[in-house]
């Protein structure tokens, strides 16, 4: 199955510093009526938000997949100006890329890195990963969760994966804050022998820019 997406990328007076959790409050914040902006409406199905916000390196941006792709279409000529609690940021400039891709295993591992931290822990996995016996152990429970995420991804876009997912990773654990709390999170790169279209994310608070996903062009597939 093949996904339409459309990423929008805003250039803006001065680095945002702002977090993609107060992007998508004031995007989607102007436009109750657009469940898909915020998905946080009770009749929402899409398990996998279909729209994501993020902002990384100071730049603003965000990504609308099959109809979240349709929504984002339709407000972008609204954008002119970023209200992110008490920052207010004029947008000089707008590009929107249309692209398609599909998540699909393959036989030869791919490379891929991540932008933003990705939060893999819940409450119950932190215990286990803090108790663990080793670096070995807190490996191998992160690669099993990298998978289940991989999985959840697929499922919340309609796609059955039947075939064995195999990971390969080099993470490195970073503090974040999510809803406002202080979590564990993880940088660095990945292996799978799944396809994953450029800028879809993985794990907790994906809508809020955590866990955003890039193929690693700089390193050789392997397989």
């Amino acid at each position: 199955m093949t996904h339409r997406t459309l990423y929008l990328v805003m250039e803006t007076d001065r680095p945002v510093t702002e977090s993609g959790t107060q992007l998508r409050g004031c995007i989607a914040g102007q436009y109750p009526d657009r469940p898909l902006l915020h998905h946080h409406a009770p009749q929402l199905i899409y398990t996998y938000p279909r729209v994501q916000y993020r902002v990384i390196e100071g730049t603003p941006s965000v990504l609308g997949i099959d109809d979240g792709a349709d929504e984002l279409r339709a407000i972008v000529g609204d954008l002119h100006e970023l209200t992110l609690g008490n920052s207010r940021y004029r947008i000089t400039r707008k590009a929107t890329y249309e692209m398609e891709g599909a998540i699909r295993p393959i036989r030869d591992l791919r490379s891929y890195r991540f932008t933003s931290p990705w939060i893999a822990l819940s409450t119950k996995n932190y215990e286990i990963y803090q108790n663990a016996g080793g670096w070995r152990e807190r490996k191998e429970l992160l690669n099993r969760i990298l998978i289940g995420n991989i999985l959840s991804m697929a499922k919340g876009l309609d796609i059955v994966i039947s075939r064995e997912i195999r990971v390969r990773t080099h993470l490195d654990p970073v503090a974040v804050r999510y809803k406002g709390i202080g979590m564990t999170g993880f940088t660095g790169e990945f292996q799978t022998n799944v396809i994953i279209p450029e800028f879809f994310a993985l794990g907790k608070g994906v809508s809020q820019g955590f866990g955003t996903v890039i193929p690693d062009r700089s390193a050789s597939p392997e397989g």
